[in-house]
């Protein structure tokens, strides 16, 4: 890396009022010696409905801040823009609902640096509000860290990640737009990241933090996002098999869905197990779905504002 270089921070919005509190956030971080900070962000709504928030928080940002309207209503579109419009060296990603630790940047940098990663996923921690149910809070089930599969870390998620752009596996490569309104178009970017040959390191201590609302502290909420993601998993693994190829899979996730749901019911008497295990049965419940090439759920957009 050049002796100075630039970070671009990408920030996907959909009528997200607390984009004010992620944006100041941002003002306040660290800075890494030698790097030149920017901002890129991308309305996704019909209308420029952030550019308002944006113009009137430019004053308090000691960097540039580049606001693009790349409507509508898919989520790939908008990290599109955030990859098309970057000029710096390095791009990070934060949802436009989180808030990042004072040394988010500084630790991102400080693993891509050590490991030479083409990705650098951070945590997500999840900050319930005391109405959220006790089971829920105990088991924090909102949090977000990556999976470890065999020793290394083959997908990512983009609430916290930072990109080597001119990194061989990243050469051109884009978010899905048919993945645009049911999500998972993440998963699938680095999935195929991880095939093309990059790495994808974890900075324990790059921390950002997202409240959790209460249209989300719920059991529907949780299992609609994992069923989804279920689904994500086994459209994946349909790519690599074909015919008479789904069928061990299907077995395995049929078998893997009735264990958890029996162990649901074993631990009734025990929330956070009994949900836990719940969880994990409609999530593989979702990657029989996926396999069997049923529509994904919608998340973004319309049914982002609906289920916020």
């Amino acid at each position: 890396m050049s002796a100075t270089f630039q970070i671009d921070v990408g920030i996907c919005t959909f009528r997200r009022p607390e984009l004010a509190a992620t944006l100041r956030s941002l003002a306040a971080v660290t800075v890494p010696a030698k790097a030149m900070l920017r901002v890129v962000v991308a309305d996704n709504d019909a209308t420029p409905s952030a550019r308002a928030l944006v113009e009137e928080l430019r004053p308090e940002m000691p960097f540039e801040v580049t606001y693009i309207h790349c409507p509508a209503s898919n989520i790939s579109i908008a990290r599109n823009a955030c990859l098309d419009n970057s000029t710096g060296d390095l791009l990070a990603f934060i949802d436009d609902d989180e808030t990042a630790s004072r040394d988010w940047l500084t630790r991102l940098l400080e693993t891509a640096q050590a490991t030479g990663a083409d990705a650098v996923l951070g945590p997500v921690r999840a900050h319930y509000a005391t109405s959220a149910p006790a089971w829920m809070r105990r088991g924090d089930f909102h949090s977000t860290l990556p999976v470890w599969v065999k020793g290394e870390i083959r997908t990512g998620y983009t609430c916290n990640a930072l990109l080597r752009l001119k990194a061989p596996s990243l050469h051109g490569r884009r978010f899905k737009l048919a993945l645009g309104r049911s999500g998972g178009e993440d998963t699938d970017f680095f999935t195929g990241m991880h095939q093309a040959g990059g790495t994808i390191a974890f900075a324990r201590d790059a921390w950002v933090h997202e409240p959790v609302p209460e249209s989300r502290a719920s059991f529907a909420w949780l299992a609609k996002r994992r069923f989804r993601s279920g689904q994500t998993h086994g459209r994946l693994l349909t790519q690599k098999a074909s015919g008479s190829g789904k069928f061990p899979n299907l077995v395995l996730a049929a078998s893997k869905a009735v264990f958890c749901a029996l162990a649901a019911v074993l631990f009734l008497p025990w929330p956070v197990r009994r949900n836990g295990y719940a969880l994990r049965a409609v999530l593989h419940v979702g990657v029989i779905s996926g396999l069997l090439g049923h529509k994904e759920l919608e998340q973004y957009g319309a049914a982002e504002v609906t289920s916020q």
